[in-house]
């Protein structure tokens, strides 16, 4: 409410400042035309042109105050070894845009100081320059190829397929909530059926596939061991969501109907990015990056980096889904609709 009635504040001086700008030239009409007023002489142009150079130290200076200042809510290193090299080609893409930032925003305040108006001089004519031309049209053509380049070798390195002794981890997304399923020791995650959502089986599991008995569902928070490669297959129940790992640099949209996937290396435990970034409440996060409802907000699931030793000890604890139980509720609900089918036909 108060942020709210400060904007109204500036909105209405910016009503009145504009105002008194117009009752100052009517007031020169009522005089005589306000012609000779109005005349912009060669103090007043010099004047300008100092404050224009003012305000150029005066705006890279609140840009150095921003860094400084804010640079603790940027992201901290990347957890994943693919998301470094992101962070490599990112960083050398801001480092880019802002040479040529400050190459172009330095002149064009400083020639209002160098060119302001005088009579004794002249505009000189100078129609064309090809050398001049070619400069800024090779440069960057050649910064640009770079770009693309290492962009594309970047993509291609992520997005190739993931090793064959990757875990396999499924993410399956509704509203508002995240679930986690390991596959078990036979590496392969069971099959799945969206008809077969509904009472216990939230994840529509197919219980006549062997693969499902050993799959292992958690909630809450999932773990993850450190230099394995992790293959994640996403799903989603209802709408669009989007799996975002932003420490990992990972990011992939969860679409009803079909599954998308996405693998990376995870190279720095809970343990040390909490000593990295000095918080020891750190933690790896799950988000979701679509607004998918009104508790979007909340759809989170906490990521655990460690050992392989200790996510071993970990996954051990968990149930199967024939531990729990799941399936053979399910067999039994089929059995018992399979017989209620032949009676009624009967």
């Amino acid at each position: 409410m108060v942020d709210l009635l400060y904007f109204i504040a500036f909105i209405f001086c910016i009503v009145v400042v504009a105002q008194m700008f117009r009752v100052y030239e009517l007031i020169l009409k009522l005089k005589g035309g306000g012609s000779k007023d109005v005349v912009v002489t060669e103090g007043e142009n010099k004047t300008m042109a100092w404050f224009y150079v003012i305000y150029l130290f005066l705006f890279f200076g609140m840009y150095a105050w921003c860094y400084i200042n804010y640079k603790d809510y940027f992201l901290p290193v990347a957890a994943s070894i693919h998301g470094e090299e992101i962070d490599q080609l990112l960083a050398f893409n801001f480092d880019m845009i802002n040479i040529v930032f400050v190459i172009t925003i330095m002149p064009l305040f400083l020639f209002p100081l160098k060119y302001y108006y005088r009579k004794s001089r002249k505009a000189y004519w100078y129609p064309e320059n090809h050398k001049l031309e070619l400069i800024w049209t090779v440069v960057p053509s050649i910064a640009m190829a770079v770009v693309i380049i290492w962009g594309l070798q970047t993509w291609n390195e992520i997005f190739e397929p993931a090793p064959e002794d990757a875990i396999q981890i499924e993410l399956y997304a509704k509203q508002f909530d995240w679930t986690a399923r390991y596959s078990g020791a036979d590496g392969k995650l069971g099959n799945f059926n969206y008809r077969l959502i509904g009472g216990t089986n939230g994840l529509g599991l197919d219980p006549n596939d062997e693969n499902v008995n050993d799959d292992k569902i958690v909630k809450g928070e999932f773990h993850l061991p450190v230099n394995r490669s992790v293959n994640f297959a996403f799903r989603s129940q209802d709408v669009i969501h989007s799996a975002y790992m932003p420490h990992f640099r990972a990011q992939m949209n969860c679409v009803p109907g079909m599954t998308t996937q996405f693998h990376f290396v995870p190279n720095k435990t809970t343990a040390e990015m909490r000593e990295i970034t000095g918080n020891p409440e750190f933690d790896y996060i799950l988000l979701c990056n679509k607004i998918c409802g009104i508790a979007h907000y909340n759809m989170q699931m906490t990521i655990v980096v460690e050992s392989e030793e200790a996510y071993n000890t970990w996954l051990a604890s968990q149930k199967t889904v024939d531990e729990k139980g799941i399936l053979a509720g399910l067999k039994e609900t089929e059995k018992t609709k399979n017989t209620n089918l032949l009676a009624k036909n009967n």
